[in-house]
């Protein structure tokens, strides 16, 4: 087999070479393989009677016009339409066998981070550090499945707004409990290294109860009941002494049991949101091979036995 360091096909030619081959890897062995996206009628018929979008049409036609409004405000936060919003949460609610549709959420969407605490651990902490240099891995425009990794420079500045939306069903199990969404500044000031914390405290519990407004449980009405409450929290850092060399975020539960659920999170300057994974889709994901210098999107700074996170559907 005669091996090529690259490739050069003339224009008039590209059409019919990459309608029957495809590069497999692009980062080690590269080599060319059959294109398996061309399929055959029997191969379609097969694939058209496995799909789960006949059903979830026939459930998107049967919203009113009101219930498609809703979604399409809850598709809007993750930069979707409300039918692809729809579709994307009724696949997980079916391949999670819960039944019915969901009622839509601009607080969170689908999947959602989850931190869960159990006998014998009473804490877990998990970071994501912000440098002035890293690397990300990002979707190619235009290809299917494909993603490069992209270096970033990240220079913050001021102000930093951070807020994450979330519902919490925790309980003490010891004597100083605290769960705090903050972000870590790191700074020089006069020679020496400064720490500066913008601190969010979360509450224990967000179940049930009465509504009496909207304005700070966002998606509840005035009147209300529900069994599950999220709620939207922000904090803002305006100005910090000295020369800004970093940042990071966390999220601590200390001396508690139970579980905290989060989406949307953001670290917002510059005219921008920084946080890796805003929408929970996997937080818990790592990179490996071509992708190794990407950092994992959330890390484990303290996971004792019986602590974990991940992300997860859940009917609330």
């Amino acid at each position: 087999m005669a091996k090529v360091s690259y490739l050069d096909i003339d224009v008039p030619l590209q059409g019919l070479y990459f309608g029957g081959l495809k590069q497999a890897d692009r980062f080690y062995t590269s080599r060319v393989v059959h294109n398996s996206t061309i399929l055959s009628r029997k191969r379609i018929a097969g694939l058209t009677a496995r799909s789960l979008l006949p059903q979830i049409v026939e459930s998107w036609n049967a919203l009113s016009p009101t219930e498609k409004w809703q979604w399409a405000m809850a598709g809007f936060e993750m930069e979707l339409t409300g039918y692809r919003m729809f579709v994307k949460d009724q696949t997980l609610r079916i391949k999670n066998g819960l039944f019915g549709t969901a009622v839509p959420s601009t607080l969170h969407q689908a999947l959602v981070g989850n931190l869960h605490v159990q006998a014998p651990a009473t804490e877990i902490k998990i970071i994501q550090l912000h440098p002035h240099t890293y690397w990300v891995s990002r979707k190619v425009s235009g290809k299917k499945g494909m993603y490069v990794p992209v270096r970033v420079i990240e220079a913050l500045a001021l102000p930093l707004t951070i807020s994450l939306n979330f519902f919490a069903n925790l309980v003490a199990a010891g004597p100083l409990p605290f769960a705090k969404f903050y972000a870590q500044v790191w700074y020089s000031y006069q020679g020496v290294d400064c720490y500066r914390y913008l601190e969010i405290d979360l509450n224990f519990q967000t179940l049930g109860g009465s509504i009496y407004g909207n304005s700070v449980f966002g998606d509840c009405f005035f009147g209300e009941t529900l069994p599950n409450i999220w709620y939207e929290a922000t904090a803002i850092l305006s100005e910090i002494p000295g020369q800004i060399i970093g940042y990071s975020l966390a999220i601590h539960l200390h001396d508690l049991q139970g579980d905290l659920y989060f989406d949307n999170i953001k670290a917002e300057h510059s005219g921008q949101n920084w946080v890796r994974d805003t929408f929970c889709n996997d937080i818990n994901q790592g990179f490996t091979r071509a992708f190794y210098q990407v950092p994992k999107h959330w890390v484990a700074d303290i996971i004792p036995a019986g602590a974990d996170f991940e992300s997860i559907y859940k009917d609330f």
